[in-house]
């Protein structure tokens, strides 16, 4: 475990990411800006999403596979359940809502930093991760909302009605949902021949642009800590704060434990066995805050995505990817 953990610090887009925190901690001035942070983004959402796809059409879709994408599906309902329960009786009922949703959904950029590091490792994974990654964004805010509509306060009067239709249009179709999907139809559709064309852009770069996009993660993450002496209404709460503290570093251990039998009971491979258990253990800080804004606005941000983006997101890519391999290649 010991070499596979100091391989991991020792890699660019780590490296990268720690040189954002440092920035924002030496107070300098470094800022990557927002188009070109948006850019970086959409280019690994493609990137990932075309290798993806080139990797499913050269695949057989055979029980292993639908097994794994309704698995995934169902791990992303059952996790907003358990953590819904842990976390009501000591968060407010919308705030619980709001953080049982971001666990149950996927961070898109951990799983890339994971796809990249078994890259780097010479580990081969198969393209219907991709899918399972992207059918996990959905049903955990969908399951979000059904556990705040029935243990939550009602409505006022004066509350925006609520739309259940604009609530699945933000689920399914946000932008980086759709991208990662529609990258992976053209992969699987064009195939090697396509791969071929693009893998100057889509293999050459991938590294390069990792490493600036998780440099830029590295300046927001830094900046959220600061949020955790604010977390509620501007007010130091030192309660308040411990508690986000100790969720966003036990339920991702949780979730990963899960990952880490339902990976063994599938059969995965090593590498498809890493991904899984990295989806259960992200956190969404893309999609779920998007849908939690419009669907619970009483839901404080500064709880759920302090949270998910500067506590859990750094101990995924510091600690988790490579105990959760090393886990993996003790397990199978």
């Amino acid at each position: 475990m010991m070499s596979v953990f100091l391989s991991n610090l020792s890699s660019p887009p780590l490296l990268f990411f720690f040189l954002g925190g440092a920035a924002v901690l030496a107070r300098s001035d470094l800022e990557i800006p927002g188009q070109v942070a948006k850019f970086l983004s959409l280019y690994l959402l493609f990137a990932i999403g075309f290798k993806g796809g080139v990797a499913l059409s050269e695949s057989d879709i055979d029980a292993t596979v639908l097994f794994t994408l309704v698995s995934a599906m169902a791990l992303s309902a059952l996790i907003p359940v358990y953590s819904f329960v842990l976390l009501r009786r000591r968060f407010p009922i919308a705030d619980a809502a709001a953080i049982a949703a971001t666990y149950g959904s996927v961070s898109a950029v951990t799983f890339v930093t994971a796809a990249g590091y078994l890259d780097m490792q010479g580990i081969a994974w198969s393209g219907y991760m991709v899918a399972a990654m992207a059918l996990m964004e959905s049903p955990a805010i969908i399951v979000g909302i059904l556990l705040y509509n029935h243990f939550g306060n009602k409505q006022s009067e004066a509350a925006a009605p609520f739309s259940w239709k604009h609530l699945l249009r933000e689920a399914v179709f946000n932008g980086s949902v759709f991208l990662i999907m529609g990258s992976m139809v053209a992969g699987w559709v064009s195939g090697t021949e396509g791969m071929r064309q693009v893998a100057p852009l889509v293999k050459d770069l991938f590294l390069g642009v990792l490493c600036l996009f998780l440099l830029d993660m590295g300046i927001v993450a830094a900046r959220r800590l600061r949020d955790l002496q604010q977390a509620r209404d501007g007010r130091s709460n030192g309660k308040v704060m411990r508690l986000m503290l100790l969720a966003g570093l036990l339920l991702p251990v949780l979730n990963a434990s899960l990952g880490l039998g339902l990976g063994w009971l599938l059969g995965l491979t090593e590498g498809n066995a890493l991904l899984f258990i990295v989806l259960a253990a992200s956190a969404s800080y893309i999609a779920v805050p998007a849908a939690m804004r419009l669907a619970l606005p009483e839901a404080n941000p500064a709880s759920y995505l302090t949270m998910s983006l500067a506590i859990t997101f750094p101990l995924n890519l510091l600690i988790g990817i490579p105990t959760y391999h090393a886990l993996v290649k003790w397990l199978l």
